[in-house]
């Protein structure tokens, strides 16, 4: 059969898995500090006898856009967002280090500081732990200061500092499960540099109406491949209606 409809069925499949990418940012566009997924087509070309004629479409992927999201003020206290360049360390739950900008933090029952998404939010030794507080404030360094239950003002204290780290982005890859890492699992280093805002968050960087614009064009782009595989369909049997006439 001609190699058309193996090139066509080829670039159908990338498409999807193009469709597919576009449809998870378009899903996130509302999680905070999501970083975009970005993929490319590129050309190669199909190897084997006969004229040269036949190239495949391959999507690869080209990482995730680091461009900041917006800061959206909530005035919780509890919220952060970083202020530039950087990254708030998480322990995923594989135990390893993640890096977060979804700076929508909480207490668990446990007093634990934690994401949303449930991941422990690293200090300078592991997951930082907040005793019972009147009163809890977080600084542009990350660092935790808190009224102990029963205390007045004047006994304020410091139980922790948020480990911020900002490694090289040529370092950084995402995971399956979306979260960002250092490549090959290894933890970064504490960068003192890096500051944050409270009472702030700071949202995806999903553009909506672009990726709306990319999902029409990758779905007429697939309806030329579907074509495609028609006509190769179609050419194949009138060549075999030929072959029966003579």
């Amino acid at each position: 059969m001609d190699r058309l409809i193996y090139v066509a069925m080829t670039g159908a499949k990338q498409l999807m898995q193009a469709q597919s990418l576009v449809s998870n940012n378009l899903a996130n566009i509302g999680t905070n500090g999501f970083r975009a997924d970005l993929a490319r087509f590129s050309a190669l070309q199909v190897e084997g006898p006969g004229y040269a004629s036949r190239v495949n479409s391959v999507a690869n992927g080209l990482g995730f856009d680091s461009t900041p999201g917006t800061l959206v003020e909530t005035g919780n206290v509890l919220d952060v967002a970083i202020d530039g360049s950087g990254w708030i360390a998480v322990q995923a739950p594989d135990g390893t280090e993640a890096l977060t900008r979804d700076g929508a933090l909480r207490i668990n029952a446990l007093g634990l500081l934690e994401t949303r998404r449930g991941d422990l939010v690293l200090g300078d030794n592991g997951p930082l732990a907040i005793p019972p507080h009147v009163e809890l404030a977080i600084g542009r360094d990350g660092t935790i200061s808190i009224v102990p239950q029963g205390q007045g003002a004047e006994t304020l204290a410091q139980v922790g500092r948020i480990k911020l780290v900002d490694p090289d982005p040529a370092t950084l890859e995402k995971r399956t499960d979306g979260r960002v890492q250092v490549a090959g699992g290894a933890a970064a280093e504490p960068d003192g540099r890096v500051r944050i805002v409270s009472g702030f968050v700071e949202t995806s960087n999903v553009n909506g109406a672009e990726m709306l614009v990319n999902m029409i064009e990758l779905a007429r782009q697939f309806e030329i491949e579907v074509r495609m595989m028609r006509v190769a369909d179609e050419n194949a049997s009138r060549a075999a209606d030929l072959v029966r006439l003579s």
